[in-house]
């Protein structure tokens, strides 16, 4: 087992039906990690549910967006001198039990561990991973890298991470942003892991978000990422 100090973040929106059930697992298949969840204004009860629980729990006032949940948590890892820290999604859909996995990578000495689906497994040819292909495909032209999975949330961060995603307001933990730390000589590795089927609640991914979404990252990752100071 691990000596580094390890914080999960959940960053939370309107998943009142799902957090007692991620926060269960961590606690029991990960319970050398610390957690926090950090609630994004949500206009259900995940608040009262992590109250309830007596979850440890940063209540956002209003929300933030995903960027801003995880980021809260970064800076709490920053201020609390973790080792690690994991970005972990509310809605159930992250596994606890690979959690050790990304932070023995980590001690490694890779900085960016990313939890991926498709290291040992082959990416199938459906719709919803169009955009997966798309997105790993400009990566690879950019840094040369591969990266087989780059829209997974399910990520591990050393120190030095840590500090650059807690300070930097341009530096979201988004498939783009891997660019810039890859041409800043980061050390990024993926492990193998699965995931879960979100169980209640939709993704804010349907239609018409994917295609913007897709549409953002793309053009990041040629025209922004690349260029930006380092």
């Amino acid at each position: 087992m691990s000596d580094l100090r390890t914080l999960v973040i959940i960053p939370a929106y309107n998943e009142a039906l799902n957090i007692e059930k991620t926060v269960n697992d961590i606690i029991q298949h990960a319970p050398q990690v610390d957690y926090v969840v950090v609630n994004d204004g949500s206009k259900d009860n995940t608040l009262e549910v992590c109250r309830k629980n007596h979850f440890h729990t940063i209540d956002g006032f209003c929300n933030l967006g995903l960027f801003g949940a995880v980021q809260t948590g970064f800076k709490l890892a920053m201020k609390q001198n973790y080792d690690v820290a994991i970005q972990f999604d509310g809605d159930g859909q992250h596994s606890a039990k690979y959690i050790q996995d990304l932070v023995d990578e980590i001690e490694k000495g890779n900085q960016i561990v990313i939890g991926s689906r498709f290291v040992t497994e082959k990416k199938p040819w459906t719709a919803r991973m169009a955009g997966s292909r798309l997105i790993a495909g400009a990566i690879k032209l950019i840094t040369g890298k591969t990266i087989t999975d780059p829209t997974s949330g399910f990520r591990a961060y050393d120190k030095t991470c840590i500090k650059e995603y807690a300070l930097d307001m341009n530096n979201p933990p988004e498939p783009d942003t891997l660019v810039y730390m890859l041409k800043k000589q980061y050390k990024v590795k993926e492990v193998q892991v699965q995931m879960n089927e979100r169980e209640f609640g939709e993704s804010y991914l349907n239609l018409s978000n994917t295609i913007k979404y897709m549409s953002r990252m793309l053009v990041s990752i040629f025209f922004i990422q690349p260029f930006r100071k380092r």
